[in-house]
This record gives structure tokens, sequence and C-alpha cells, in this order.
């Protein structure tokens, strides 16, 4: 993750949705509960006082339970629906003063959207579905249809070309949706429950499919999901959504062992943390019973990954980076992960 400027940041957004909504931001009004706003106003809080910065190449999920936000936070970046107040920020300019001119420039050269419903064109084919982004830009056919093919190939359509939607897996069909978000070469993609609608096998390959994108490409992406297991196998960092709110921000590792509130905790507890926890978070500083001769591990590596290596080793192994003792880790660490204990 660069360690520049923020490529999205979005600073104290509010959705209010009902009357004179505007004039209930900053009012102890706003601090009432959802019911008891909607009783006493009619209106409803969708996103309330969000702020957070994406870095430039990362991917930063959104993720909560229904009617935590998520969706109309991921809208309100967009523009897709207009927020009552805040500011969103890409790449220095606050795109809430833009007027449509330089809205509908943003959208077709900075950002593109994936949602869960693929919005393809029936009557045409593949690539003229993939071109279509190109088409409203103006550009001509030939140049159009010679970007859509290497986005073709990109996502792994090849072949398809000349085909019509209806003759496409789910799977295949969120591909072109892919395929056409990435047609602009635009500098954020926005995905909102792109793979909610698969069945379970074809979205573990989309997720697959993002993440070799992501690595070939440095796409900021910013993707909302209600699933923890997507959100962790896919985010760099993950901001967790309660009525409207973000209860935390943090890498999956952080959530996972460091859980801000009891509902976050709730959010993670089945989840293994073998899966998500590092050697680094877990390593001790050694004791005079620690043997520092042990095997040699990484800090980067998984519990999940380093347990057969400990289990085997019978003593303490040594988590070194670049020459240096981070600390050691034993069988006995390893195990109360795996079992959920506090390691």
């Amino acid at each position: 993750m660069s360690s520049s400027s923020p490529m999205i940041s979005v600073r104290h957004l509010w959705k209010i949705f009902g009357p004179n909504a505007d004039k209930v931001v900053g009012t102890p009004t706003a601090d009432l509960s959802r019911s008891e706003l909607r009783a006493q106003t009619g209106n409803t809080i969708a996103v309330r006082d969000v702020s957070f910065d994406v870095a430039p190449g990362e991917v930063f999920v959104v993720m909560g339970l229904s009617g935590s936000g998520k969706s109309t936070l991921v809208r309100c970046m967009t523009r897709l629906i207009e927020p009552t107040q805040g500011e969103i920020d890409l790449e220095g300019e606050d795109i809430l003063k833009a007027d449509t001119k330089r809205l509908r420039e943003l959208r077709r050269t900075s950002f593109s959207m994936v949602f869960q419903h693929f919005g393809l064109l029936p009557h045409r084919k593949v690539i003229d579905n993939i071109a279509y982004s190109l088409e409203i830009n103006g550009v001509k056919k030939d140049a159009r249809h010679a970007r859509a093919n290497e986005v073709i190939d990109l996502v792994g359509l090849e072949g398809y070309a000349n085909a019509y939607p209806d003759q496409l897996s789910g799977g295949m069909q969120q591909r072109v949706g892919l395929a056409r978000a990435l047609a602009v070469d635009p500098k954020v993609l926005f995905l909102d429950e792109p793979f909610s609608a698969l069945d379970p096998l074809i979205r573990r390959d989309m997720q697959a499919e993002v993440i070799r994108l992501h690595h070939e490409l440095g796409k900021t992406m910013v993707f909302i999901t209600h699933d923890l297991a997507e959100a962790v196998k896919l985010g760099d960092r993950i901001a967790i959504m309660r009525d409207g709110a973000i209860v935390q921000i943090g890498t999956p590792e952080e959530l996972v062992a460091s859980p801000a509130d009891e509902y976050v905790a709730n959010f993670v507890r089945d989840f293994p943390k073998s899966h998500v926890l590092t050697l680094r978070w877990i390593a001790r500083q050694p004791d005079a019973n620690d043997d520092l001769m042990g095997p040699i591990l990484a800090p980067s590596v998984s519990v999940r990954d380093a347990a057969r290596q400990v289990l085997e080793a019978g003593c303490s192994v040594r988590v070194m980076e670049e020459g240096h003792l981070i600390g050691v880790v034993t069988p006995k660490d390893i195990l109360e992960v795996i079992a959920g204990a506090e390691a």
C-alpha cells in the first residue's frame, strides 16, 4: 500500500433520507436511534458522519449487515445518490462540487462501477457490451473493439467476444461486467456486492479473479460485501459499518485479533483465526526456556501455514525478518490460536 497522498478521502459524510435532512446534521436529533429519529422527524440516517482514506492501489472493503449503510455509502461516493453533507475527494478533487458535465467526465475516465446485477445489454454481443463505455465516450469502433479485445483476454473471456449475454453463465456474465468497467482504464473500481448472486464455486473463482486483476493492474478498489470471508480474502483493510456509522477500520488481522467492540467481535467470532493471524502477531520475546537454534520462519506466514512446521519442530521457532529476531513461536502458541484461545 502506498504511503503517498490518498486516492480517495472521505470526510464527515452524511446521507439522510427524509424532509429537511440537512437540518438534522450537527443537532442533538442526529444522535437519536434510527427508530426514534424516524418517529420524531420522518428521517432515516443511512450514512452517519463517515470518514476514511483509501490509498492508491489499496483494496478497501466495506462490510456490514443488510441495512448497515454500506451500499448507500458507495453510491454516495459515486454520486449515484447525492450525500446530505461532507466531502469526497478523488486525488484531491472534491467530487461533490463537480457540476453535471465534470461528474459525467469523472464517471467516464476516473471511476467505474460493478454491481450485483450485471446490467448487460441483451441484444449486444460481449465485445459490444464491453466497448459500450468507450462508445459513449466517443471512441471510434475500431479503437474501442481493439481495447475491448485487450480486456477480454485480461478477464478470461477468450473466445466469447461474439457471444450474447444469455449464452453465458452467471460467472461469465460478471466477467463481462468487470471487463466493461476496466475498458476505460479507471483510477478506481467500485464493486457493490458483485458476486453475491453467484453460487459458491463461481463466487470463489471470481474472488480469485479480482485478486489476480489487482496484482496485475494495481487498481484502487472499493469493494462492498456482507461476507466476512470475502472481505478477509480480498481486503487490504476492512471497514465494518453498523447503523450508518463505521465501527472499526483495520487489516483483516487487526479485526480478527482485536475487535473494537462486541458487534465486531460477534462478526469475527466464528472466523478461524489461524487463517488470518500471522506469526508477527503471535510472536513473543524469547525467555530462558526457548531454543534459539530452532527453525526460522518469516513473520508474514499465517499461523495455519506455519502450524505443521512448528508442531513438527517441537520447540521454539524463530520468527526473523531481514536477519533480525522478531520473536519466537512455540507449538503451544500455535495450538492456542487454532483452538480459538487468546494467543
